[in-house]
């Protein structure tokens, strides 16, 4: 049941629109209270009249509405509710939340809102299918929106396939999973990601090739499974997800600073490309390139080792700690020794040859060395990894 649950329903313009109205209805049978808002598309395909009768809620429309933005109305709007549904969320309402537009009652309210969001999308299959819709959502996902559906079928324009905007039942179950805490509600876990950059001189570092998409995603996840997460990154190509606690760190002694000071945690993931060496006698200034001076001698010293160093404490230990491991070669065998090696209780292992296209692309194919032996996954989104994992986590910590 519902009960007492306030939902902001957005309804997007779209032949979809018309499930909206049994949302409203089914949603006021399990006893919470509905208020609607209409885009202008939306009033092409249902009325307000009909949404205010099935919600018995007044329907919201305009943004200049000068009763209600006197008190600053689009505001409260956001803040009042339990969650924010956007049903249908099409394509248009997609990319105005992922470019973070907000030119009209619906967009506005999505940007000032502090609650979390329900997007379910219902377009044309072409419309799903194209790159910008796609890339919108990707960016949705990573700032934490949650989406429920679309399914495949046909549709009101003759074609099939996928766009198909769920269905009222399937809706409501992802409605009240939002409102339902997570399995992580209430546990602390830090994430490491990115590279970390050892200095030369001011303008030359030494780096790798990791772009943080993995050590992102797992953030992402484990903050939509409840977790209150302290996310400690280099200089990552991919920015981190939002809804944590971020912490950004050059070197690999500052991000070991940064990993103490977010310590007590439940769970610690170690998924930062970290440097093994450092630059001992770093310039101070740009090294000058002359005939006479010839090539410069670098000097390397070993960086200190967050993973072991963590994975080896005593009081104050995570009470699961997992590393990565990116291999060329062997990699079981490689990830099986260093899990023993740095005392950590799980290591997830990779293959990183060029070859794979791993390093640095979209996808992931793991295996989780345990102590009780190594489970392979399938080649999956860097995304699905790391839901998969943080799923692992929570059943860990649940026990």
């Amino acid at each position: 049941m519902l009960t007492d649950k306030r939902i902001l329903l957005i309804i997007g313009g779209g032949i979809a629109a018309f499930k909206s109205l049994d949302l409203i209805r089914r949603l006021r049978d399990q006893g919470a209270t509905v208020t609607p808002v209409l885009t202008r598309a939306a009033e092409e395909f249902v009325t307000p009249l009909s949404a205010s009768a099935l919600s018995a809620e007044k329907v919201y429309r305009d943004l200049f509405d000068l009763t209600d933005e006197a008190e600053m109305g689009h505001i409260e709007l956001s803040r009042a509710a339990d969650l924010v549904v956007v049903a249908p969320a099409t394509a248009d309402l997609m990319a105005k939340m992922a470019g973070g537009l907000a030119n009209d009652l619906a967009s506005t309210l999505l940007m000032a809102t502090d609650k979390r969001v329900v997007i379910v999308p219902a377009m044309n299959v072409r419309m799903w299918e194209h790159p910008a819709t796609q890339r919108n959502l990707a960016t949705l996902k990573g700032d934490g929106v949650l989406v429920a559906g679309p399914e495949e079928g046909a549709m009101a324009c003759g074609e099939f396939g996928p766009g198909r905007m769920a269905e009222v039942p399937d809706i409501i179950e992802a409605i009240r999973a939002a409102l339902t805490d997570g399995p992580l509600s209430g546990k602390h876990v830090l994430v490491t990601s990115g590279p970390t950059h050892e200095h030369i001189d001011p303008v030359r570092y030494i780096a790798n090739r990791s772009s943080g998409a993995q050590g992102s995603a797992i953030a992402a996840a484990l903050r939509d499974l409840g977790a209150t997460v302290s996310f400690v990154t280099g200089p990552a190509d991919i920015p981190p997800p939002a809804g944590v606690r971020v912490v950004r760190v050059q070197t690999a002694r500052e991000m070991l600073e940064a990993v103490e000071a977010a310590l007590p945690a439940d769970a610690a993931v170690f998924a930062a490309a970290v440097a093994d060496w450092r630059v001992a006698n770093a310039a101070d200034r740009k090294m000058k390139k002359t005939d006479s001076t010839g090539l410069p001698t670098l000097e390397f010293a070993e960086n200190p080792d967050i993973l072991k160093t963590v994975a080896q404490m005593g009081e104050g230990r995570p009470a699961l700690v997992v590393g990565f491991a990116a291999e060329t070669h062997e990699v079981a065998a490689n990830a099986t020794a260093k899990r023993m090696r740095k005392g950590c209780d799980w290591i997830v292992a990779n293959d990183v040859s060029a070859a794979t296209g791993i390093m640095g692309g979209a996808e992931n194919k793991v295996s989780i060395i345990t102590g009780t032996g190594v489970e392979d996954w399938p080649r999956l989104s860097k995304e699905e990894t790391a839901r998969r994992l943080a799923r692992r986590i929570a059943d860990a910590l649940g026990r």
